[in-house]
């Protein structure tokens, strides 16, 4: 699968190294350092491009940006008109402290009305990057962590259960779009636990349905 990542920070860096693994081919674009998208895609065996250009070449979109870069990331990248986008971004102020969007509406549901023609779907805002690395070389330890995904396109739901897969993680499908509107806030749950207590920010989770 092409995968154009927008957003080449800890989430972007680190998925799009580990699809890379995966024999995904990998595009990484929209970084304040250009020679850290070098040294991503001479690590990788990937490429760089400009947002547009990734976004055109690309089977999926992996958006993992600031939520105060989303327009402006957004604008470079043009409608994505029939790209499945996998949204891992979470509505938080400049201070990295508050949601500015919810609870009647979503970060998830706001960039679907930003992008009427794409095929959005929202996946691992509720992992703290630093867990990803961790979680592939396990990926053959079983039961594996869980990774919450949600959406309204069913397509875009099976490209997103894929790449959750090869990215070591059960998918567990939390139903349409607008459950964004719970699990975002959770999201601010897991990075409380993650950054905010004792352990480390290598945090994982499972649901179980008791007998």
């Amino acid at each position: 699968m092409k995968i154009g990542i927008l957003g080449s920070g800890r989430m972007g860096a680190a998925l799009g190294t580990i699809w890379a693994r995966s024999g995904h081919d990998v595009a990484f674009s929209y970084s304040r350092s250009p020679q850290k998208l070098e040294r991503l895609a001479s690590e990788t065996r990937g490429r760089t491009a400009d947002p547009a250009d990734v976004a055109a070449d690309a089977d999926a979109v992996l958006l993992a940006v600031h939520w105060s870069r989303i327009d402006d990331v957004l604008d470079r990248a043009g409608p994505l008109t029939g790209k499945v986008v996998v949204n891992c971004c979470v509505p938080l102020d400049q201070a990295d402290r508050d949601l500015v969007i919810g609870t009647t509406t979503s970060g998830a549901e706001e960039l679907a009305r930003r992008l009427p023609q794409a095929r959005l779907v929202s996946a691992f805002n509720t992992s703290p990057s630093e867990a990803l690395p961790k979680v592939y070389e396990r990926r053959q330890t079983m039961p594996r962590p869980q990774l919450l995904f949600y959406g309204d396109d069913d397509g875009a739901k099976t490209v997103a259960r894929q790449l959750i897969e090869d990215a070591g993680y059960e998918p567990l499908d939390a139903g349409a779009l607008r459950t964004a509107r719970f699990v975002e806030p959770f999201a601010m749950v897991t990075a409380e636990l993650a950054y905010g207590r004792p352990g480390g920010p290598k945090l994982v989770y499972r649901f179980e349905h008791l007998p």
